[in-house]
């Protein structure tokens, strides 16, 4: 696989969000690699903000920023005419643009010229570098564990972070798999899956967790839902290409329709199980489910926690919060691992 090397630090660009789950890149990015971010950037018109300072790209620039990347993600994935000034900006300061949009840096031309003029680069990084095949089906050594989920924008990415990191402090050998743009940014590899054409996605995913020994742990990152009338075939050319042995589903505590179309209720957590691991088992028979991860972002801990025990007994599985961590989390990691 393609090994990026994106110019850092970066300065995130929130351009003119109002729901912070459409900022999901820039505050993916805070979490995860929050050492490599200097500050942020938005038109007036934004309200959400990483907490990190708000900065023009011509003070980035001089606190060291080498590159701005754009930190939202609108449905379809498009650049905005309106971010156009913004990021012509960033370039005029001496900052290389980092994108994972499907909308090519290259192809909008105000951008194309300014980066010719100020000699800055135009990084796209949901541009595949490699081709891939069919799926196989074939069955691959080592371990895999992929998180799941109800909905979209949920913390799928957050849950296989949090549990990479968990399987290495505990000693296991495991890498985390990056298949979104945030993701890779973070990581520096990976495929951003929804840029493959449909017909490759299984074969992509099986070149991303390849044969390893018995004992690692590939830990992919999720995408979409197969409860999503939009993104479903992502999810579930995901599913089969990477043939998970664990699967983590998550959930954001009181969501109950689709993020974006109000008029499809989610599925019940069993619901949601059970037909991914039926889908699964097409791939992987012994797949198994490790748990819950649900995102109870919005609640008092007390709450969190009555809920994340109530769904426990209900599913018979651990359920956790991976952001708040503590020995519901531990339980978790234990389930996906088998010990």
């Amino acid at each position: 696989m393609s090994i990026l090397s994106l110019p850092q630090p970066y300065l995130l660009f929130l351009g003119d969000a109002v729901d912070e789950r459409d900022a999901k890149t820039a505050m993916g990015l805070r979490d995860w690699a929050g050492d490599r971010c200097v500050g942020e950037f938005a038109l007036p018109t934004a309200t959400i903000t990483t907490g990190l300072s708000r900065l023009t790209p011509e003070a980035a620039r001089a606190r060291g920023a080498q590159s701005l990347v754009i930190g939202v993600a609108p449905a379809g994935g498009i650049v905005q005419p309106s971010w156009i000034p913004a990021l012509r900006e960033a370039l005029e300061a001496g900052l290389d643009l980092v994108s994972g949009m499907h909308t090519r840096l290259e192809d909008v031309p105000v951008l194309r010229r300014a980066a010719s003029e100020f000699g800055r680069r135009l990084i796209d990084v949901r541009r595949p570098r490699e081709t891939f095949p069919v799926g196989t089906g074939r069955r691959r050594s080592g371990q895999r564990l992929l998180t799941v989920g109800t909905d979209c924008a949920l913390g799928k990415k957050y849950t296989a972070l949090a549990l990479a990191r968990a399987f290495a402090q505990r000693g296991v050998s495991s890498t985390f798999r990056a298949t979104g743009q945030t993701g890779i940014m973070i990581s520096g590899s990976g495929v951003a899956i929804d840029a493959v054409v449909a017909d490759f996605i299984a074969g992509a995913a099986e070149a991303l967790t390849p044969d390893a020994s018995a004992d690692h742990w590939d830990v992919v990152e999720g995408q979409g839902s197969l409860f999503h009338p939009a993104y479903s075939g992502v999810s579930l050319g995901l599913l089969h290409g990477t043939q998970p042995d664990v699967i983590v589903m998550c959930h954001e505590a009181g969501r109950e329709s689709v993020h974006g179309l109000p008029e499809f209720d989610l599925p019940s957590l069993k619901e949601a199980i059970d037909v991914t691991l039926m889908l699964a088992r097409r791939t992987n028979p012994a797949v198994r489910c490790g748990g819950v991860s649900l995102n109870t972002s919005t609640l008092p801990f007390e709450q969190a926690q009555a809920l994340l025990a109530r769904h426990s007994v209900e599913l018979g599985v651990p359920c956790a919060d991976p952001v708040r961590g503590g020995a519901r989390f531990e339980e978790l990691v234990s389930a996906c691992l088998g010990t």
